[in-house]
């Protein structure tokens, strides 16, 4: 099965100048609406914690220190979303891997030293509005201001004094669009499932290390644990082996995104990346691209893509799989000829909507490729965005509820079910769902083996 490889398309799509003019504000509901029947809305904040059994919300004498400690370093509004993210029952999740809580974390950033140009209280604060509303998690880089400009230039020119060099190095930031949807698409999963060990990957990724550990169970790589040791070789994850059946990773951004860090700690604008969004992305894409991502400039090399931005279908399962340390499977449902365009459907449409409701229902979030095509079926854009519910219209139309980190809107997107589902190319599913249409499903990792076969060929270079 031959399937697109976003990396060949704008790998980013955002509501059309004409549909931003013609959304408006109902007051009286928070509702965004526009024309192309879809709706954005504002959602309640700390809603991770509603769905959470066993909420916990007072604090032991220890705690009650290390809550102290934290709320000393914030403002005035950082103290109210401490508070709420406490009476939610967020602060006190422990659902990281080490079993610390949101506030166990929140308290090592304050309290330990933080890599060289980022704020501890920056730091804290960015963490709690993000598990506040996952939803204001972009993938939109900040600028590189006039005053940091010319270090940053020398940097990238090796301190070059030729003026043309430096100019057209300089136009290549002007120039940039984010291709980190799928990474941002991830960070936005984990800090809304997984609000604890999302603070437990931002202390580990701010600290001098800067890096985070992450213990895996093979078997959620492959039922095989010689082929989960195979893709972690193929992927060039640094890791040791405990046993026969975990693995503990070292997942690191590359060395480049310490500078965008620092340049957002300092200079960030409103809709920008924080400096934890741009550690989390980099992360991810150095753990999708061998290895090989480069902040400054967002573009990735490595063997399992010819194109130089974003992430293709496995390379996001491979890094969903490893982050959540769940068995996911790359669901494909459009068929894509060489030529880039739509030929027809791997799935009718009430499997496809059957299979998404049904991992909606096992608590999962669902990240989903989806296509915009022309009148001819050649696809125009691809962008990767966070299928997080479904509700019911009164007339039975299913809306699934999505969010979207290219849209500038910090809360989630609606979207029927008749616009989205034909638009889907792929998305991951847990493999208990994928698995009982075998006959519909390409496993990922037959894939990334197949398509290593094909890039020793002197045949045609696809992604497959």
């Amino acid at each position: 099965m031959v399937s697109v490889q976003i990396n060949n398309v704008n790998p980013y799509l955002k509501l059309s100048p004409a549909e931003m003019k013609s959304l408006s504000t109902d007051s009286s509901t928070g509702t965004v609406s526009c024309d192309t029947n879809n709706t954005k809305k504002i959602y309640p904040s700390f809603q991770a914690a509603s769905s959470v059994i066993n909420v916990r919300t007072m604090l032991t004498p220890e705690e009650n220190q290390k809550y102290e400690t934290v709320a000393s370093v914030l403002n005035k509004k950082d103290k109210k979303l401490l508070k709420m993210a406490l009476k939610s029952g967020l602060l006190l999740r422990n659902d990281a891997e080490d079993r610390t809580t949101v506030l166990d974390n929140l308290h090592k950033i304050i309290t330990t030293p933080r890599v060289k140009g980022l704020d501890a209280d920056k730091i804290a604060q960015s963490v709690l509005e993000t598990i506040a509303n996952p939803s204001i998690i972009t993938q939109r880089f900040g600028d590189i201001p006039n005053i940091v400009m010319p270090k940053v230039i020398d940097y990238m020119t090796a301190d070059s004094t030729d003026e043309r060099e430096r100019k057209l190095k300089e136009a290549e930031f002007n120039e940039m669009y984010s291709g980190c949807c799928v990474a941002a698409s991830v960070e936005f999963n984990l800090a809304h499932r997984h609000p604890a060990e999302f603070a437990r990957f931002v202390e580990g990724l701010t600290s001098p290390a800067v890096e985070v550990k992450k213990t895996i169970n093979l078997e959620k790589l492959s039922k095989n644990t010689l082929d989960a040791i195979w893709l972690l070789n193929a992927f060039e994850v640094p890791y040791e082996l405990n046993g026969i059946n975990q693995a503990t990773l070292t997942l690191k951004p590359d060395k480049e995104a310490i500078i965008r860090a620092r340049i957002q700690n300092n200079y960030r604008d409103p809709l920008e990346r924080s400096s934890i969004d741009v550690l989390m992305q980099s992360m991810l894409m150095q753990l999708g691209t061998e290895q090989t991502y480069t902040s400054l400039l967002d573009i990735r090399g490595g063997k399992f893509s010819r194109e130089d931005k974003g992430l293709i279908d496995f390379e996001k399962t491979f890094i969903e799989s490893v982050v959540e340390d769940k068995d996911t499977t790359s669901v494909v449902y459009q068929t894509v000829d060489e030529n880039q365009r739509v030929i027809g459907q791997e799935a009718d449409y009430q499997t496809i909507k059957s299979q998404l409701l049904e991992a909606l229902e096992m608590g999962k979030n669902i990240i989903i490729g989806y296509m915009i095509t022309d009148a001819a079926g050649v696809i125009e854009n691809a962008h990767e965005i966070t299928i997080i519910g479904a509700r019911k219209t009164s007339t039975g139309e299913t809306i699934f509820i999505c969010n979207d980190t290219d849209d500038d809107i910090p809360f989630p997107i609606e979207y029927s079910e008749t616009y989205l589902i034909p638009k889907i190319h792929h998305a991951g599913l847990p493999t208990s769902i994928a698995e009982k249409s075998l006959d519909l499903t390409e496993n990922w990792q037959i894939a990334m083996r197949e398509f290593e076969e094909y890039l020793k060929s002197d045949d045609k270079n696809i992604a497959a």
